[in-house]
C-alpha cells in the first residue's frame, strides 16, 4: 500500500516568517525515516498505511501545540495496490512527456 500525504501545518501566532516551525516539522519526518519532498507550499511524505500518516500529523501538531493556533491542509492520495508512490507517480508523468515533447 502507498499512502503519498500532501500537508502543510504552522502557527498563526506572531508576525513574519514561519520557516523556523516548518523547519522543525522537517526535521521529525527526516528523523522518521520516511520518504519525503519539501515543496514551496507544503510537504509530501509516503507511509504504507493511513495510521502511520495520522501519526506523522500528530507528531508535527505536538510540535506547534503551545503556539496556540495552529493552521493545517491535509491532501491524501490512498493506493492500494502501489508501492513507492511518490516516484512512481512522477516517473509516469515524465514518461507521457517524453513521447508528447521532442526536441
Amino acid at each position: 500500500m502507498s499512502v503519498l500525504m500532501e500537508f502543510s501545518m504552522f502557527p498563526l501566532e506572531g508576525e513574519g516568517s514561519k520557516s523556523a516551525d516548518v523547519a522543525r516539522i522537517v526535521q521529525m519526518i527526516h528523523e522518521s525515516g520516511y520518504s519525503y519532498k519539501l515543496t514551496p507550499m507544503s510537504t509530501v511524505v509516503e507511509t504504507a498505511t493511513i495510521g502511520e500518516a495520522l501519526k506523522l500529523i500528530e507528531e508535527a501538531y505536538a510540535l506547534l501545540e503551545a503556539c496556540g493556533r495552529v493552521y493545517a491542509c491535509l491532501k491524501f492520495d490512498i493506493r492500494p495496490s502501489r508501492v513507492d508512490g511518490m516516484h512512481q507517480k512522477i516517473e509516469s508523468v515524465q514518461n507521457k512527456l517524453d513521447c508528447l515533447i521532442t526536441i
